[in-house]
């Protein structure tokens, strides 16, 4: 029996790899020493794309696929993958949402709590051996805090229930305001960023949302505020956001996306107040097994004829 033949974009951990290499035939882009000869050999045959997040799928490797019928995201995001081109040849598209929302909103509560609390630093403080010579310096309460948040959306909402416990005043924007007891709607992004001692950026990215943290929303944050971002890099302007940190406009960041991620702008490094993680709020063992699994329930569902679990388009 011939086997589906899909193109795989990026690796998979082995509890993926496994099963999808024993169901279906798996080209691996990443690991081809000529990806256009490999797309050239078997895009005509590919039917599905695997690929992750932060990769997607570009038009150019979309085109190379003439029989392609489903675009399989391992994440949840899919603003790197070409929406025109799947919606103009009726291609299929499923994301992994709701399995990591829980993780993703405790990293970025966690992130807010290590560099208001100054956690990172202080342990230093106590390998170093300065705390036998000084206290440690003050840091800046969370309790009672005022917080905003960038996009309500499942991690926005996920992030809005954890700052409840913490008796904080929670604003939020979006394209309209939602049910949310207690949380008070402000449209604009300067406006809200006026309100609030530290703002999350919880919204999906798109063309709309490049650079929707700019540097009038930085300025109106300002010297007291802290950024916290967890959704895509895209969603700030990276060089607005390394001039307020630098000048001190702004006061901090907590960073787990970056522009050219692994490789980030060398200025972040020379910073104090700047928290940086490597693109892993959703990089705990029992999630990224159910990312996984959503994502082969897809592929599988597809080819199945059956309904997809978490259709795009």
């Amino acid at each position: 029996m011939t086997r589906i033949e899909i193109l795989q974009m990026g690796p998979f951990p082995e509890w993926d790899q496994t099963p999808l290499d024993a169901a279906y035939r798996m080209h691996r882009y990443f690991e081809a020493a000529d990806p256009a000869a490999l797309l050239a050999e078997v895009g005509p045959r590919v039917q599905a794309i695997a690929t992750r997040g932060s990769i997607g799928a570009g038009a150019d490797v979309i085109a190379a696929c003439p029989d392609l019928r489903l675009v399989a995201v391992y994440g949840v995001g899919y603003d790197a993958v070409d929406l025109s081109a799947c919606r103009d040849r009726g291609i299929r598209l499923t994301n992994t949402p709701d399995v990591l929302t829980g993780d993703v909103a405790d990293l970025g509560v966690a992130m807010m709590l290590a560099q208001a609390r100054g956690i990172v630093a202080a342990d230093g403080f106590v390998r170093s051996g300065e705390w036998t010579r000084t206290a440690a310096p003050l840091t800046r309460r969370v309790h009672g805090g005022r917080a905003g948040i960038l996009g309500m959306g499942r991690i926005g909402r996920a992030v809005a229930e954890r700052l409840a416990g913490f008796q904080m005043q929670i604003a939020y924007s979006d394209l309209a305001p939602v049910d949310l007891p207690g949380a008070t709607f402000i449209a604009d992004p300067v406006d809200l960023a006026k309100t609030v001692d530290v703002l999350f950026v919880t919204l999906a990215a798109s063309a709309a949302t490049r650079g929707i943290v700019g540097a009038d929303v930085l300025a109106a944050l300002g010297p007291d505020g802290l950024l916290v971002n967890i959704s895509r890099a895209s969603n700030v302007d990276e060089p607005a956001l390394l001039a307020a940190l630098e000048s001190g406009t702004l006061g901090a960041a907590a960073l787990d996306v970056f522009d050219g991620e692994p490789r980030i702008d060398p200025r972040f490094l020379a910073l104090d107040n700047v928290l940086l993680q490597p693109h892993h709020a959703s990089a705990t063992h029992q999630t990224r097994r159910d990312m996984g699994q959503l994502m082969r329930d897809n592929i599988d569902a597809f080819f199945a004829g059956r309904p997809l679990p978490s259709m795009v388009i």
